[in-house]
């Protein structure tokens, strides 16, 4: 049985009267010589950044007059990563090929607040009401978050960071290393 659709209804083809705007599709703009000649050197060479030879086959392969779909399954990647490479390429030229990390620096503790994190972590939790009786680093930053009288907020690896400086460790020994209890009076002389 075939059903009738109505024409305003088909996929990408305009209705009688109807202009359809269709994107152009995305290319990188005309390199020059000496672009040229360095995307190539980058691709052949292969050695450096990952990130920095995919971007420049990206350029290399639109230049080439390929497809943005035909350039994600080239390097593996989705066609809007390509499509911000091959943007990013046409505003900023070879300086769009090195990666851009965003890590940042860590927030800045004000020394009261690291004083804080250090008489917290030499206090015994019960003390402060806390159902536990030793730290962890997750504990502690949770309970410094919460539960402090002034609330200090810190990453687990910060707080890593400022608990090793001040030499302060939750580990404990749990046993006793067996030779030095049953060998204490035995052990061999090195004369």
């Amino acid at each position: 049985m075939l059903v009738d659709t109505p024409r305003r209804l088909s996929a990408g083809r305009p209705c009688a009267g109807q202009a359809v705007a269709v994107a152009e599709p995305v290319r990188v703009r005309r390199l020059s010589d000496q672009e040229g000649q360095q995307l190539l050197r980058i691709t052949r060479r292969g050695t450096g950044s990952l990130i920095r030879l995919r971007r420049a086959m990206v350029v290399l392969a639109s230049a080439g007059g390929n497809t943005v779909p035909a350039i994600a399954r080239l390097v593996q990647a989705d066609e809007d990563t390509i499509r911000q490479v091959i943007h990013r390429f046409n505003e900023m030229g070879m300086a769009s090929l090195d990666p851009q990390w965003a890590g940042g620096r860590p927030r800045q503790i004000s020394p009261d607040e690291k004083q804080l994190i250090v008489e917290t972590a030499n206090t015994r939790p019960e003390k402060l009401g806390r159902p536990f009786t030793r730290w962890s680093i997750r504990k502690l930053a949770d309970h410094l978050r919460l539960h402090a009288t002034r609330r200090v907020r810190v990453g687990r690896e910060r707080l890593r960071q400022i608990l090793h400086r001040h030499r302060i460790t939750f580990q404990r020994t749990k046993t006793w290393p067996r030779w030095t209890a049953c060998n204490v009076g035995n052990q061999p002389s090195t004369t």
